[in-house]
This record gives C-alpha cells, structure tokens and sequence, in this order.
C-alpha cells in the first residue's frame, strides 16, 4: 500500500526527464527496505564552499550579509531562503519575524505592532525551530518570534521543500533558527549592545541591553572546550487603540420622511448598519529576560564533538486596558442621512443607547526554555553519527480581569433600577467616525454609573516536550551516483495541560452585583462611583495620540471616559478587598480572601498526552549537473486526550481519556539542475502534515463569562494534510546578485474549519448576560442543544430575549472545529538582488533587494483560505560605505480573509440575509460568506542607519512603521467595521564589540 502512494506520487512525472523517472523509481526501492529519522541535513555542496565564506563570524555589512545568504541559498539541496547575521549578534531588524517578512512568499502577524508569527506562502501552520530541534510554545507552532531575542542568531532559514530528516509538523515552511557554536569563533568574542526604544502612543523609552561572549581553549591532549553566553532584557510599553461596530443589515427605510422607502441598494433589498460603537484602548508592558549558554568539547584523538545548549526566556509585565461599549439604539434618520456605494448608511442617530464602561487586564506571563546535549562523531572518513536528547517546555500564566459599570440613574433611595440612555449621533468622514452624545456627561457624570461587576480568572498552561534521535550518515556505498545516504529514528514524549480558576464567591460570580446584591430589607443596594469606598480608584481617561494614525471625522466622546484606574485593577488583592467592602451588608457579601474563592472549573480542564515514533530515510544522488534528495518519513501519532468525568469526596479529578492513533508516510523529492555554472532549476515534491493544535484536540468547554459563546475541540481530529510541488530558477550574477522565480502548489486535505451549534445550559438562566441580545442563540426546546443558530430579529429585541432566557430556550453558541474537506493553494515569487558596485564613486555602495509573491487559495465553500494575500510585495533599498550603512525597507500585501466567524459581522455575507448559517448548505438561507472579516491592503515602511565610530563601536538607528499605517477591517459586503493602530517605533543605541 506504501509503494502504491509512492508511485502515484510520481506517476505524473515520468514524462518530464529520465532523470526523475529514476528519481522515482530510487525512491520506491529505498523505501521499501527498513528506515531509521532524523533532524538537519549536512549540505553535500556546501563542504565544496570555503568555510570561512558562509561564517557569520565573516561577515561585515548589509551587502556582506546578502551575499552570505546567497551562497547559503545557491549550495543548498532545498528551496531555501536565508537571512544572515550583519555583524555578531545583528539581525536585518531587532524583530525575527520583522526580519523574516524580507523574504520571498514570507508574510508576518503582528501584536501591539511587533511581529510575532509568520505565513509562508500565505499559510500559517508553521514549525519554528532552535538549532534544528523543536520548541516549545503556548501551542503547536513553537516559540513566538517575539519571545527569542534576534540578537542570539546568527542565521535564521526559511525552509519551503522539506527533505524526510526534517522534524514533521510544518505546511508552508519551516523557521529554523541558528546560534553560533563555540568551536566557530577563531578568537575571543565580547558584543554589548545597549539602546532605548521610544513608542511614540505611551511616549515611553524602553531600554533594551544585549551581551554576548565566547571563546575556544586548546586543552593539550585533552582535546579543545568552547564556551560562549548570551544575555538579553528588554522593557517595553506599547499601546494599541482599537475602534470598531457590530454591522448588520435591515430592511430599507425611510430617509428624509416622505413616506418613499429609499432603496439602499445593498443585497436582498437591505441596508448595512453600524451600532455598538466601541473603543478599546490597551497599554502593556512587556518585560523580557533572556539567556542562552553553549557548551562544546572535541577530543584530540577522535572526530568527535559534544554540545550541551541550553536557552531560556522569560516574559512578564501588565496591561492596562480600557473599553467603551456603546449597545442598544433604534435608527433615527437625519437630513444628512445617505446611504453609501455599499448600501451602509452613513449620518444618524441611535436613540437609547447605554454605554457600558470596563477596566480589564489579560495578560499572560511566561517561561520558556530549550535544552540538548548531543554529539557528533565522524566514525570514519565515510560515516557520520550524530545523537541528541533535547526537552523544550513552556510555562504559561493567563490573569484576565474585568472592573465593569453599568449606567444607572440615581435615585434616593433606589426604588427602581433605570438604565440611564441617550442619543448617540454618528457622522462619518475622513477615520473612524464622528460619535456624540445627546448627554455630554453620558462617560463621565458619577450619578449615571453604578458597579456592575468584577472578574477575574486565571488560566495556567503547560507545555513539554521530550525528544530523542539519532542520525547515521554514510557517504560511500558503493553505487556512482548515490553520494550519501542518511538514516535515522526520532522519538517524543510531549504532556500539555491546562486548567482554570474562576473568581466565585460563594459559588457564583459577581455578575450583575448592582440588580443581585441586596440588603437585609431586600432592596437593591448599588455602588454610585463616587461612593467614598472606590471613588478614589476611579480616572477620567483622555489618551494623547488618540487614533493619530487613523484621524477622527469629528468630536468623538467615547475618547474621554470615566473607569477604574486599570493600575490598580492589576493588584487584584486590593481590587477584591474594595469589592468586599462595597458588597458587605448585602446577599452578595463575601468572607475569605481572593484565594479562598477562587474555585476551579473543572469543565475546562485538558490533559493531553502525545507520543510520536519517526523512522525515515534519504539518498543524496548526484548525476554530475543533476543532484537530488529523495526519500520518505514515516511516523505514528498515539493520542491521548483527557477531560475531567467526576471529583470524588477528596477532591480528586477521575479524567475520562479518549485516545487516537495514526500514522502518516511522507515522501519527498528535491532536484536540483545545474543549468549553467550560474543558474540552477529546482523541482521538489512532498507530502507534509500538521497535527490539530491542542485547544482543538480536547473536547473540554471553553465559556466565555457572559455564557453567550464558548468553544469545544475533538479529540478524534485528525491532522491537515499536504501535498505540494514547487518548481524555481535562481540565475546568480555579479557579486551576490540573484533573479530567481518560483511557482508552487499545495493540494490541502483535512484541514479543519468551525462549526457552531447552540448548547443547552440551565446556568444561563441565572448567569447568561443578555446586553447583546442579537448574539444570543435561541432554542426551540429549552433543555435541549440543537445544531441550527437562531438569532433574535431587530423587531423582537432585548425584551423578548429575556423571556427566553427566563424561559430555559436561550443557550450558548459553540464554536466546534472538525475536519473538512480539501483545498488549494497555488502561486509565483520573483526575486531579485544586487549590488550597484559598477557604479562609480559613492554610487558603487547602492543596492536593492525585492520580491513579490502572488498566492491564490480556495476552500469547499467557496471562500479563500485564512491569511493569504493574493499580492505581497517586499522592497529594500540600501546604501553602505565604509563606515555607514543606510536601509529603507517597505513591505505590502493585499487584502486577505482574516476570519471567518466574527461576531461583529456574524450575519453579514454576500446573500444579504442577516442569518448566521455558514455551516448547513441544506438549510434555508445558507451563505458561507456569513461572518468573513478582511484585513484590507497595508504597506509599512521601516528604515536603520548604522555609523562605525571606529573598529569597536557602532551607532544604530531604526524606525518601526515610519509612516504611521493603522490596519482597517471589513465585512463580506466591503464596509469597513474596524480600525487598529500602534505605536511607530524608534530606536537609537550603541554597539560594541572586542
């Protein structure tokens, strides 16, 4: 059965050379002996390349580094891409994915501004590697970028056709992240870096220190020992601000009151509406501590070397975080009233609005680390062994807190709870839109805000991987063009866990205090904001630089608010304790202290444990101007996934474990054709496969705390799989210069996409908050879950919600993923490189480096696949002389399908139905459009100097998103709903190295 999917894999391709039909019948017969795994391949021709040529510890400059990262890319078997260390501990950017998004098809994800992910030729399911061995993150992926200093490296690989040594687990490529040995340096190493970061949003300078040494001792007969160490801390505060709506459609009316509905000309006679105006402003502080040592001995009589590494990072901080939720309002045309080319009308009031202020803070603290201890030993001039036992863990600690109000009016004594409303009146133009109040103290005045609740929970998470291998390389065997074989067997041991604690005083949460918590004569008891007890807690918030990327149409009063002070919503001790005091004396007072009630849910407890065995095999072939790798990698999955059955009387979880097994065969080839000494064409074909992340593999309930949404994952999931093929030519010139072009293809099976279904409750009845009535699932059988969404119309409102909920028929949407069907992704690079030194003088130091990337993808609903741009464009222009390098960097893509399930839009799609039904193609008004959210076109610039004082020391500048480029969300239908912008960063420090 094995030999059948390999000679499908490559039936197609018989007719192209001779040369691959041999290819393909080499691999069937290697494939069908015994396979041992494996981890990073030596390249065969690049031991034909002068060592000290591809050293980073050689090269000097941005053409120094281009250069090297061309030569890497020239001598490797794969379609690689490379990006090279500029001097000792100097990456292109201070940021490892802003560094990454320079290269071909590479794309980044960014939070609070700063990238942190990245997608290779649009898909993001990617393996992110140390030294070639895996690490350990929050989930499937590996280390955030964000979290591993770029300082630390000395050559990160963006690895697009994998060989079968290569660690499983990537769809669009593979990071591979490089540190220097120590048995590299030639002498004594001592690099410092120091330089503030100036965030212009918090206008806060962050200092950010780097220190690196190592050095190599002769012991004599003992042989020869390294050392070399790195430092790195970085305290930084960066802020995002953040407008949006929730847009829905409604039946065309009535503009100017002639009695004549207006047609909108949206989809099925509708028009689009913004209501639930909201900003959500966000400081957070990130502190990050870094450490790396590298450990390394050779003997003197053996060809042998042996390596501890050890790296490990810690990040901690706070966030102050603020939102203004503007809910509720009936459309009251104004003379201005229009509607737009999309059918969105634009210029009216909502009349009775209330706003809801919150305090919140969810921040996560971390702890991660890789390990190995390993060798490599050159048994024989002809045999390679190589060993390594490596564990990579991280360690996560979730807080999210929420300090909410709710606008109530002030009564004496409080007979009667009434939400206190007003006329909202929004004009859009130029930014986000122009929002004001008919009650200009509606955020501010004391006598409209009560108390309505505080949260806060904890989520920990544990992550561990173990992993051993062991590699054997032999390179004569005694058959021409066969000029190596690599066999090997890699095995892991990973646990995760995670569980949850939620604040709840005598069993319940604090929701809805200000209606819940009464005194001893039964009668509501709120807490006004000014009561003495908290009012000294309590801010008006007007945040500078406000939407200053984005510009504002007008006055807008949701910038300026009254909330609790988020710094002391941080200590939440002390925020419990005020809560304590303000709610003695009524039916909600609590005793202990926050610890005491803080109980577990143990409906959201996971345990996972995951086994893998690898075994894999590759021949190296060299046919004098033909080369290849080609071989398979063969590995089985055992799954265990645990959730919690029962606690007994001793407070003892009794799990209920569900298990899957499987295997997966992945065959590969990677050709390489040397066209002419300057120009190569490479052909590689894989199958690769990726395992379900493990939120997704544990079917334990995740509710969010309004019981309005939550999520559910599946053990039985089984993993994305794909098949891809990639054909590229790189003709090499001058002096480092390149033109390449690529086209590639990935037939995407199983991968998985979100199903939701209403899920029965009865702790809706009581807890469920209903503020956001339209996002509320209704049942038609109280009790009883069902697959269909069903929504409230505009006409039933809040009131009618209530009676459901009151009723047991409201429940709470669940978003499930399961395994789908297939999909495609197919595309082109071009890239081109060089140096302008034929020119003359000081002209001779310009240079450019440029690529584009079209990437097209579909799935079964007709919609495109998650984070693909059709169009990415990367360019840099640079100028160095002898003592000054200059670089302008600007990177766009295309607009791109951002998510599929936003609640904001839930019922806008193409059809024009305003019903969430994505899921049921048999069902009435089924449009799989429904909830699409864009992420519209952007293009960022960034620049760096850099000025050599001398041999030791250098000056360096840099500016993050030089122009200031907010990032703007739309719907299906094209209406823009959301707007996010971050700080501009500048950066100005010193370097030094001896």
């Amino acid at each position: 059965m094995k030999l059948n999917k390999i000679s499908a894999m490559f039936s197609g391709a018989k007719s192209k050379a001779n040369n691959i039909t041999i290819f393909g019948a080499t691999l069937t017969a290697m494939l069908s002996m015994p396979a041992l795994a494996a981890d990073t391949a030596e390249q065969i021709k690049a031991e034909e390349v002068e060592k000290s040529e591809i050293e980073v510890i050689a090269v000097r400059g941005i053409f120094g580094s281009l250069k090297a990262a061309n030569l890497l890319k020239r001598t490797d078997n794969r379609i690689v891409d490379v990006i090279v260390a500029e001097d000792i501990g100097k990456l292109p950017d201070n940021n490892i994915a802003e560094a990454l998004q320079r290269i071909t098809g590479v794309s980044i994800e960014s939070d609070f501004g700063v990238g942190e992910s990245v997608t290779i030729r649009g898909v993001s399911e990617n393996l992110i590697l140390l030294n070639g061995r895996s690490t350990a993150g929050p989930g499937r992926g590996g280390i955030s970028l964000d979290d591993f200093p770029s300082t630390f490296l000395k050559t990160v690989e963006v690895i697009k056709s994998p060989t079968p040594e290569m660690i499983e687990g990537a769809l669009g490529g593979t990071v591979n992240m490089q540190t220097v040995r120590p048995l590299e340096l030639t002498d004594p190493l001592f690099a410092i870096t120091l330089d503030g970061e100036y965030a212009d949003k918090t206008e806060n300078i962050a200092p950010n220190f780097t220190a690196a040494m190592g050095n190599n001792w002769d012991l004599g007969e003992y042989g020869t020992f390294g050392a070399s160490a790195n430092v790195s801390y970085q305290d930084r505060e960066l802020r995002r601000d953040e407008y949006f709506n929730k847009v829905d459609l409604q039946d065309n009316i009535d503009l100017n009151g002639d009695g004549i509905v207006d047609v909108s000309n949206g989809p099925n006679g509708k028009y689009l509406r913004r209501t639930e105006s909201t900003v959500e402003q966000k400081t957070e502080e990130r502190e990050r501590t870094a450490f790396g040592l590298s450990l390394q001995w050779a003997p003197t009589n053996e060809d042998l070397n042996i390596y501890v590494d050890m790296n490990a990072t810690k990040l901690d901080g706070g966030q102050a975080a603020y939102s203004i939720l503007d809910v509720g309002g009936s459309v009251t045309p104004r003379s201005d009233s229009y509607y737009d080319n999309n059918g969105e009308l634009q210029n009216y009031d909502l009349t009775g609005v209330l706003t809801i202020p919150k305090t919140w803070s969810d921040f996560t603290t971390s702890e991660t680390s890789s390990h190995a201890i390993g060798t490599e030993w050159n048994i024989t001039d002809d045999i390679e062994f190589s060993a390594e036992y490596s564990i990579s863990k991280s360690e996560e600690h979730q807080t999210a807190s929420e300090f909410n109000l709710r606008p109530i009016e002030r009564t004496d004594p409080t007979l009667n709870l009434t939400t206190h409303t007003s006329t909202g009146s929004l004009t859009t133009g130029s930014g986000i839109p122009s929002y004001m109040f008919a009650d200009t103290g509606m955020l501010t005045n004391p006598d409209n805000l009560v108390f309505r609740e505080f949260f806060h929970k904890t989520l920990d998470t544990d992550n561990e991987e173990q992993a051993l291998r062991f590699d054997f390389k032999i390179h004569d065997v005694g058959v021409d063009f066969i000029s190596a074989i690599k066999t090997g067997v890699r095995f892991t041991d990973r646990d995760y866990s995670s569980n949850r604690f939620d604040l709840k005083p005598n069993g319940n949460t604090l929701k809805d205090s200000y209606k819940k918590a009464k005194n001893a004569d039964g009668l509501y008891s709120p807490t006004w904001i000014d009561n003495p007890i908290i009012s000294d807690s309590f801010k008006t918030i007007n945040m500078s630089n406000s939407f200053d990327q984005t510009g504002i149409a007008g006055q807008n009063d949701l910038l300026t608010y009254n909330v609790y002070d988020a710094n002391r919503l941080q200590n939440t001790e002390a925020t419990y304790a005020l809560v304590q005091q303000m709610l003695a004396g009524t039916s909600y007072a609590m005793t202990g202290n926050l610890a005491d009630n803080m109980l577990e849910d143990t409906g959201a407890y996971k345990f996972i444990n995951e086994k893998t065995s690898a075994i894999y095999a590759q021949f190296h072939l060299d046919f004098d101007d033909i080369t290849a790798v080609v071989g398979g990698r063969y590995i089985q999955t055992e799954l265990e996934s645990s959730i919690v059955d029962s606690v007994d009387s001793n407070g003892k979880k009794i799990l209920n474990t569900g298990t899957n097994d499987y295997s997966d065969f992945l065959p590969s080839l990677n050709v390489t054709y040397n066209l002419s000494e300057e120009t190569l064409v490479r052909f590689a074909a894989a199958k690769v496969m990726r395992r379900a992340d493990f939120d997704e593999l544990s079917p334990a309930l995740s509710i969010d705390n309004s019981l309005v949404t939550g999520t559910q994952g599946s053990y039985q999931l089984e993993p994305y799989r794909v098949t891809q093929y990639d054909i590229s030519v790189e003709h090499y010139f001058s002096e480092g210069g390149i033109v390449s072009a690529a086209l590639f293809y990935k037939d995407v099976k199983s991968f998985t996409q979100t199903d939701s279904s209403c899920l029965a409750d009865s702790s809706t009845v009581s807890g469920q908050n209903t503020t956001q009535w339209n996002n509320i699932c209704l049942l038609d059988t109280a009790g009883q879950s069902q697959g269909e969404i069903i929504n409230a119309t505009q006409d039933q409102g809040l009131a009618y919600v209530d009676a459901q909920k009151a009723a047991g028929r409201t429940g709470i949407v669940i978003d499930t993923d399961v395994n789908g069907g297939s999909g495609e992704v197919r595309g082109l690079e071009l890239g081109y490189q060089q140096q302008f030194n034929f020119l003359p003088g000081i002209w001779s130091g310009l240079g450019v480096n440029a690529n584009y990337t079209f990437a097209d993808s579909e799935q079964p609903d007709g919609n495109p696949l998650l984070n693909i741009s059709k169009h990415t464009a990367n360019t840099q222009f640079y100028w160095e002389g002898e003592d000054v390098q200059l670089r302008l960097a600007y990177n766009w893509r295309d607009r791109y399908l951002d998510d599929q399930s936003t609640k904001r839009v839930q019922t806008v799609g193409a059809l024009g139905y305003n019903v969430f039904n994505q899921n049921d193609p048999s069902a009435d008004n089924y449009d799989p459009t429904v909830g699409n959210s864009y992420r519209e076109a952007r293009g960022q610039f960034d620049f760096s100097v850099s000025w050599d004082i001398n041999d030791n020391f250098t000056v360096v500048a840099n500016a993050v998103n030089l122009t200031g480029e907010p990032i703007v969300y739309t719907t299906e239908l094209d209406s823009i709903w959301a707007y996010s912008e971050a700080d501009r960063r500048y950066t100005l420090g010193v370097r030094a190295k001896f």
